[in-house]
């Protein structure tokens, strides 16, 4: 959609435990926004943070109209506070961007102007990691598991900081899962995109709380929710011990009536019982995690619970808690 004086750019910030961080974040993205022909609205979603986040948030949402704070109940996760910021924006294109200062907010007016272009996806892809050789190792196969079970092309190096259409926007809303791999999910829906390479800062305060569990959780939602390649693994696994064990039972009829040799003993049955337990544990295990997915979303529940909305609290209406009670679309 080309952009007008009429136009609103949405901004969504995700944060936990991001006090010290948001009021530059927040400043500056305002004054990128203010060289823009648009109407700004920033969102600063509270993904359960137990720092100062809300008192900041209440004082600078009261000085900046266009400042927009929403707290969740508790910590949902990124993912969840994400969706949550997409579902509360109300601009023609949104801007996803994460609230530690690590990306940039010079790129906000190269984001617009290339959705002015009539790009509907703009995605920022970072050409240096200071990733350690096993984590880029870990990432790169993760990535390469994703394209072997999965149609949807996701970049390797592309997060969460991009900009969206409206339309993209809803069709993002009409997916109905609980496990959110969010970068998935933009390359799920489609549409014309365009990359923007970029280096990322560094943090402007504190250190990343996005620790390895998380980091597997989230790889592991990924997997389960865009590649069918662990149980096609689990499928050539079968029929490669099968294939094995009809051989080498062919080897041992072979060895005993044509050459006179001894059947193997103990040993033999104890390795090739231990080695079969274990391609069934791991067999189950992976079918276990698909299983585990399916039983997280017949249950229904929200994706996350708004404790606090600092446009309810301004327009004088209760600021109680409110229940998310669904995704729109769901």
């Amino acid at each position: 959609m080309p952009s007008t004086p009429s136009s609103v750019i949405s901004v969504v910030l995700p944060a936990h435990n991001e006090c010290e961080c948001l009021p530059a974040v927040t400043a500056a993205v305002f004054s990128e926004l203010a060289r823009l022909n648009v109407t700004a609205e920033v969102i600063v979603v509270d993904d359960g943070s137990t720092d100062g986040t809300r008192e900041l948030m209440m004082t600078l949402c009261a000085k900046n109209a266009g400042l927009r704070y929403i707290r969740l109940s508790r910590n949902f996760g990124k993912e969840a506070a994400i969706t949550a910021g997409l579902v509360m924006a109300n601009g023609h294109a949104v801007i996803v961007m994460d609230s530690d200062g690590q990306h940039p907010t010079e790129l906000i007016p190269v984001f617009v102007e290339h959705w002015r272009k009539g790009m509907d996806i703009v995605y920022a892809s970072q050409i240096e990691r200071r990733d350690p050789p096993w984590l880029k190792f870990m990432k790169g196969s993760f990535y390469r598991m994703l394209k072997v079970g999965s149609s949807v092309d996701i970049p390797a190096n592309a997060g969460d900081f991009r900009l969206l259409d409206r339309k993209v926007i809803e069709a993002i809303k009409t997916l109905p899962e609980r496990n959110r791999f969010m970068k998935g999910l933009y390359g799920w829906v489609g549409f014309k995109s365009e990359i923007v390479p970029y280096t990322a800062a560094t943090r402007l305060s504190g250190r990343s709380r996005y620790s390895m569990r998380r980091l597997v959780s989230l790889g592991l939602t990924g997997i389960t929710s865009f590649s069918v390649a662990p149980l096609r693994f689990v499928s050539v696994a079968g029929i490669v011990v099968s294939m094995a064990s009809v051989l080498y039972g062919c080897y041992l009829i072979y060895e005993h009536f044509f050459e006179g040799g001894q059947l193997p003993g103990w040993a033999t049955l104890a390795v090739g019982m231990m080695f079969l337990s274990g391609v069934q544990l791991l067999s189950l295990g992976i079918i276990a995690e698909y299983l585990g997915r399916v039983f997280e979303e017949v249950k229904g529940r929200p994706l996350y619970v708004v404790a606090e909305d600092s446009r309810m609290t301004q327009d004088n209406r209760p600021s109680e808690p409110v229940r998310e009670a669904k995704v729109v679309g769901l």
